[in-house]
């Protein structure tokens, strides 16, 4: 296995720690048979911690499939090279980086390591496309 591939499959573990964050941290604020219940009636609102951590986890959701179909593609096509591993590590070092610094609310140190992994990913796209 290519080592894009295997930073794409630890990309999908992240997704997956972010999503058990998220879910532990909304459940110790609803309590857990609310959870596990119908949740017919609203929750409240979640605490800024986890709503940091919501968001942080969808703004990843935004990019990975994007993420994902470009190492899949670079794969497939055999495009892969120096250009798309370092893309992909840019791309899942910073989307790491990411979720502390969002969860902290670190504000413009935050976007710019935003910015690395939205790099990362177009260094993909043009080993793909050159």
């Amino acid at each position: 296995m290519s080592t894009e591939l295997t930073i794409l499959a630890w990309t999908l573990v992240l997704a997956l720690v972010q999503i058990g964050l998220a879910g532990a941290l909304r459940t110790r604020e609803t309590g857990l048979a609310y959870n596990m219940g119908p949740r017919d009636d609203a929750a409240t609102p979640p605490k800024r911690l986890t709503a940091r951590v919501q968001r942080a986890q969808a703004n990843l959701f935004e990019t990975l499939p994007l993420f994902a179909a470009a190492v899949l593609i670079a794969h497939v096509a055999g495009r892969e090279n120096g250009m798309t591993l370092l893309g992909s590590e840019l791309y899942l070092g910073a989307r790491v980086l990411y979720v502390p610094l969002y969860a902290a609310g670190i504000p413009v140190v935050r976007t710019l390591v935003w910015s690395v992994s939205l790099a990362g990913l177009i260094m993909i796209l043009r080993a793909i496309l050159a």
